[in-house]
């Protein structure tokens, strides 16, 4: 499962909300961050800082990791590279990373490459098992869609060798709404909503298909009738007028989300769920479960 969507629409936070449903609806589950990220552990109650490519059991039948390029370069290499001691040289002498550093689009190919071998029942590892969900929180939208696009990118270059038909074999389940879930990420305003439907069709020019699913976060669900605002307005002025402007502007919002909401169902290749915003001014643990069981909710 791919999430990705508009920068700031709160697509990590639906990451971890997923995988979090997944774990309690008995997938062995992993939320997987790109390297240099680790905010669903913190999400989920666990801020400590994790190795990178170690995978972190959180709860039971839910673990996180943070993919490690070159770590899992090396992996990779290990299955294909004979004799062993030679991958051994080249992780010693930084090899690996100098290529991942240095070769356009080998940090995406890697990173895309690891995401899809944590479902994999062989395993780079011996030892590991594989899980039966993997939610993967994408880089926003742009970024997103190259990451998704260079496996296709390096099988056309590569065209033959062990590097080709990794990618190809990439490109396939991405490619496979049964086996690959693309999630999309907005929150129902103009501009992620346009981000969002381009990024859209966009998908479909680069791996032949759409996204599963459209998730609007953050709707504001309580909106006023008129005769409850001409209560408002006809109570205490000295009472009421800090409450009837709070209100006045939580209505024009809903209001406002109401209309791109329409927008973005007209246009969507897939169904659209929403997700409420919360009260408060942080996200825990607490709210994650809230936000799950709002997804569990609308996709039984």
């Amino acid at each position: 499962m791919v999430v990705t969507g508009k920068g700031g629409v709160g697509k990590t936070t639906v990451a971890a909300a997923l995988a979090l449903l997944g774990a309690r609806e008995g997938r062995r589950t992993i939320a997987a961050e790109l390297s240099g990220q680790r905010r669903i552990p913190g999400l989920l109650g666990h801020p400590t800082a994790g190795a990178p490519g170690r995978e972190e059991e959180l709860s039971p039948g839910l673990w996180a990791t943070t993919l490690d390029p070159e770590g899992a370069l090396a992996e990779w290499a290990g299955q294909v590279v004979r004799p062993r001691a030679l991958v051994e040289l080249a992780v010693r002498s930084r090899a690996f990373a100098g290529f991942v550093q240095a070769a356009p689009g080998a940090r995406e190919l890697v990173s895309i490459t690891k995401a899809w071998e944590l479902g994999r029942s062989e395993r780079w590892l011996p030892g590991r098992r594989r899980f039966d969900l993997v939610v993967l929180d994408a880089p926003a939208s742009g970024h997103g869609l190259g990451l998704l696009r260079t496996p296709q990118t390096y099988a056309d270059i590569a065209r033959v060798g062990p590097v080709a038909g990794q990618a190809r074999l990439v490109v396939e389940q991405l490619s496979d709404p049964a086996r690959c879930a693309i999630v999309l990420v907005a929150t129902a305003e103009e501009t992620p909503v346009n981000e969002t439907l381009e990024l859209q069709e966009r998908l479909a020019e680069v791996l032949g298909r759409g996204p599963s699913l459209i998730v609007a976060n953050g709707i504001v669900r309580e909106r006023l009738s008129a005769r409850e605002r001409e209560e408002v307005a006809g109570a205490s002025a000295a009472v009421a007028a800090p409450v009837a402007r709070a209100l006045d502007v939580r209505h024009a919002r809903a209001a406002l989300q109401e209309a791109q909401l329409r927008r973005l169902r007209r246009g969507a290749a897939a169904p659209v769920l929403t997700l409420p915003l919360l009260a408060g001014h942080g996200l825990g643990p607490d709210e994650l479960a809230t936000l799950a069981g709002e997804l569990g909710r609308r996709l039984s």
